[in-house]
């Protein structure tokens, strides 16, 4: 491997799975890189108040920031498998933790450390790129969602993606119909396919309803 591919799989590695200093400073990366398409996601939502709503894969925590400012009374919870992104969103929202609206847990999109049905409305973006078991992840969010609980699903475009040099390196890309089949067969039902940005390779948001 060359200096080149090594820097890619580098970067690929600290995308899936941040730590250190380079992963806090990926956070900050993300943060910028996708407000847009975080913004998006808990619009879509339709958060009431007093919900309780949780982010997969919460990152640079800006889905975080988003959640608790959108669920007026209500509490948000976030669970990412880095040490790091935890630590960050720690320091980040020390007065909501305090008070008992934000609750912050390590694992995974496959063994989600919540109770059954006692979430109103989930959200995770580009976290399926590095899930090999789409079912097992898409079972354990139907059964933490409250019947008629909200979870919206953003990835980027599979082509878009591609053309990204660092995901030779580790990343899933799937069709988006196969997303969405899975989805369904996970008992989350797709009631809307939004688009954010502009052209063919905009970026996907499912919003399903269990």
């Amino acid at each position: 491997m060359g200096p080149r591919d090594t820097l890619l799989a580098g970067l690929a590695r600290q995308l899936g799975h941040p730590s250190g200093l380079p992963g806090r400073a990926v956070g900050r990366l993300l943060n910028r890189a996708n407000r847009g398409n975080v913004t998006a996601a808990v619009e879509a939502l339709e958060l009431k108040p007093g919900e309780t709503a949780l982010d997969i894969g919460f990152g640079g925590g800006l889905g975080l920031d988003r959640l608790l400012r959108g669920a007026a009374g209500g509490t948000v919870h976030g669970v990412d498998i880095s040490d790091t992104m935890i630590a960050k969103a720690r320091a980040a929202f020390p007065e909501n933790i305090a008070a008992g609206r934000l609750r912050l847990h390590r694992g995974t999109m496959t063994a989600l450390p919540l109770e059954d049905a006692s979430m109103d409305a989930v959200i995770t973006l580009n976290t399926v790129y590095f899930i090999e078991d789409l079912t097992q992840a898409f079972a354990e969010v139907t059964r933490v969602l409250t019947p008629g609980g909200r979870f919206v699903l953003g990835i980027g475009d599979p082509e878009a993606m591609a053309a990204m040099p660092f995901t030779g390196h580790g990343f899933r890309l799937r069709p988006v119909a196969e997303v969405e089949t899975a989805l369904g067969d996970a008992g989350l039902n797709l009631t809307r396919h939004e688009r954010v940005g502009e052209g063919d390779r905009a970026f996907h948001l499912l919003i399903t309803s269990r």
